[in-house]
């Protein structure tokens, strides 16, 4: 967690960026546009200003500036025009680019009206699906290459986190005649809940019954749940946990915990994916992402 990546190659600017790294080429050399190091190795490297610079530079081009007018400018005003443009724009691309931004600056002013200005053209749902899905996906590809610090992974989660519990709170909630209960958890030591938040949200809106516990909870303790309600259907996250070699173990452990009750469990995650062989356990069905389950239900 400590070992965050400072230094970029231009393969990982353009994985991150979603610019081809020939065009990163052309911006730095024909425009000066960025100006990457040396190891003592005479390897070329990116620092994480120029990243920034990058996104930066992405969101004023995106929005009609030529790139010769944007190495016009200094980086302070770089800097300042793209972050007028982040407040006033609500195209998906430039929204997404907006929060990186925020993100980056822990700037919780630019988020909120980044996301204020999408609630006057689409709904949460939408908002969720559009902007936040693709932004928790680059935050992910972040994680992978350790380009990001957990300090900026929780500032953003926490307030996609917040804006999924304010809509869920506002709920006008119209229960289905449907007598199961969806009981949403993460396993033991697994923190990363917004896909399962969201879910919660997602049921309730359909009028569907749902308890949530959230994060790190011990298989043991499903066992209680049995004790009050009859027909369950627990929900999971596999992200980091468990490891791949204790996933069959869990679904073990979780039949005999079950026993002959008929409840289920779903668990959502490509990690999971391919770890039921043969069908194994009847009772546990995977899924690799959330509008599966949401088609399902």
């Amino acid at each position: 967690m400590n070992n965050i990546k400072t230094k970029f190659s231009i393969k990982d600017l353009e994985n991150i960026s979603g610019v081809k790294a020939h065009t990163i080429r052309i911006w730095e050399k024909r425009y000066d546009l960025l100006t990457p190091s040396r190891t003592k190795g005479n390897s070329r490297f990116y620092d994480q200003e120029n990243l920034q610079k990058l996104l930066n530079v992405i969101l004023l081009n995106n929005n009609n500036y030529k790139i010769s007018k944007i190495a016009a400018l200094t980086n302070d005003e770089i800097v300042l025009k793209a972050r007028e443009i982040a407040l006033l724009n609500n195209v998906d691309d430039d929204a997404i680019n907006s929060l990186k931004i925020a993100m980056y600056n822990f700037d919780q002013n630019l988020f909120n009206k980044v996301y204020a200005e999408l609630l006057t053209k689409k709904t949460f749902q939408e908002i969720f699906k559009d902007t936040f899905v693709p932004l928790l996906n680059f935050i992910g590809l972040l994680w992978q290459t350790k380009s990001l610090t957990p300090a900026h992974e929780h500032f953003i989660s926490n307030l996609i986190s917040q804006k999924i519990q304010v809509n869920t709170e506002r709920i006008n909630f119209k229960p289905t005649s449907n007598k199961k209960v969806y009981v949403l958890y993460l396993p033991e030591n697994e923190i990363h809940e917004l896909g399962l938040l969201y879910l919660n949200y997602e049921l309730k809106l359909r009028g569907l019954h749902s308890v949530y516990l959230g994060q790190s909870v011990p298989l043991k303790n499903l066992e209680d749940l049995q004790n009050v309600f009859n027909s369950i259907c627990f929900i999971s996250y596999f992200i980091v946990e468990p490891s791949e070699d204790k996933i069959v173990p869990y679904y073990t452990e979780f039949s005999k915990i079950m026993k002959n009750s008929g409840n289920e469990l779903w668990v959502i995650g490509k990690k999971a994916l391919g770890t039921n062989p043969k069908n194994a356990f009847k009772n546990i069905k995977i899924f690799s992402q959330t509008t599966d389950v949401l088609e399902k239900l």
